[in-house]
């Protein structure tokens, strides 16, 4: 017997057998699970979930004259009593829209769908700390809201994910990472299920890290020999713990366990080189390098981006594939969203949008002047309209006391909404 009850009745102690409502609404990697900690219980009072099913056979039950919704399953089913699933209410791709919209449009989902991911990776790495499976159902409705949104407008998810910090780098970059490889999966022409394959091996690649020592994953400094060849262990350890699920994809599970390999042969865990490292490895190689050099870490700074993808050519041919990385920049653009950029009329603006007629010329917003040292009235402009200014180089925003970039490339965005 189950009963549907409000999140508000909830307490410690009660089997969740179901959320009522699609996984995206709710921050839990699993859909049923023992209810122990009163900080998940403080997490789903705060989701958008307002009912759940319990199961009273498998923890405690409600206490008397608390409304409830009853539902036997050796009775006929009341249609006003939906019963439970006891499956996570996914939205297949085919069902999520991809209709293309703009930036502005799309960046208040984006935003919404990275805090879910986050909470929702952070119990997945939770889950494979405690040597639990990982059920693919709850991957796969992630990696679908990912590529929907990614379809819709590919540089509203990829620019909120990049505003990670250094306490929720690891659950961000996975995130991140799936984001980037859905766009460069779609950029190279691959098809549907080939995308969703590059997306899962984007938000899988890291699971390994679960079982590395955190002080040596976030220690400040250099590594030591033998810290570094600890943290070596994780692609290995997420191809062990992933080998678990029946129906993960084997290319998937070959780019979790190679994303480290070079093309000099010079990477690890099995020093592959060349043709031996498949292509979806050599994808997450490279959406991962990105993705982490660009991202504030416990030891070091993020790169601008575009210093990021200079630094990156230099190391194709022997790290990264060549090919592969002239595409991902047309991904991505040659200042993605949110870059510090110096125009020829020595003012500073920030990218809002990319330009679909050039990759030099986006959209930016000016707001100060270096001559005359002041700022000036935020302004919008196409710099791939005739007659238009243009960009001479990038500018790092460490070494300016701009603290408010992210909210003019936001503005900037939702006013071509």
């Amino acid at each position: 017997m189950f009963k549907r009850i409000s999140v508000q009745h909830l307490t410690t102690g009660m089997y969740i057998y179901e959320m009522c409502g699609p996984w995206i609404s709710h921050p839990f990697w699993r859909s049923a699970f023992l209810l122990t900690d009163a900080s998940d219980l403080q997490r789903l009072r705060k989701s958008k979930v307002t009912e759940v099913w319990i199961d009273p056979a498998r923890g405690k039950d409600i206490a008397p004259g608390v409304p409830c919704v009853v539902w036997d399953p050796q009775q006929t089913s009341d249609p006003d009593r939906t019963p439970p699933t006891a499956k996570p209410q996914a939205r297949p791709l085919a069902a999520i829209d991809t209709a293309p919209t703009s930036l502005g449009k799309e960046l208040h989902t984006a935003m919404a769908l990275c805090e879910q991911s986050r909470d929702a990776m952070l119990d997945m790495f939770s889950e494979a700390r405690m040597g639990r499976a990982i059920g693919m159902d709850m991957a796969e409705n992630l990696v679908n809201e990912i590529t929907g949104s990614v379809l819709r407008s590919p540089d509203a998810l990829l620019s909120v994910a990049r505003l990670k910090t250094a306490d929720n780098y690891t659950y961000m970059h996975s995130v991140a990472v799936s984001g980037l490889m859905v766009a460069l999966a779609r950029k190279l022409g691959h098809d549907e299920a080939a995308v969703r394959r590059a997306g899962m091996a984007g938000l899988l690649h890291d699971l390994g890290k679960a079982h590395m020592d955190p002080a040596i994953l976030n220690k400040p400094g250099q590594l030591t020999d033998a810290e570094f060849a600890h943290i070596k262990g994780h692609p290995r350890a997420a191809y062990d713990l992933l080998c678990g699920s029946s129906d993960m994809d084997a290319t998937v599970l070959d780019a979790c366990l190679h994303h480290h390999e070079r093309l000099d042969g010079g990477g690890y865990p099995d020093g592959l080189g060349g043709d031996e490292i498949s292509l979806l490895a050599r994808m997450t190689a490279i959406c991962d390098v990105y993705d982490a050099i660009t991202s504030d870490r416990p030891y070091k700074k993020g790169w601008p981006p575009s210093e990021s993808l200079r630094r990156m050519a230099e190391w194709t041919g022997t790290h990264l594939d060549k090919r592969l990385f002239e595409t991902f920049v047309k991904t991505v653009g040659i200042y993605p969203v949110g870059s510090l950029v110096r125009l020829q009329s020595e003012r500073l603006a920030v990218v809002s949008e990319p330009s679909v007629k050039s990759l030099t010329a986006p959209r930016v917003v000016v707001f100060y002047c270096t001559q005359s040292q002041r700022n000036l009235s935020p302004q919008l402009v196409d710099l791939s309209q005739p007659g238009q200014d243009r960009i001479v180089c990038q500018e790092d925003p460490g070494e300016w006391p701009f603290t408010h970039l992210e909210t003019l490339w936001r503005k900037g965005a939702a006013a071509t909404a």
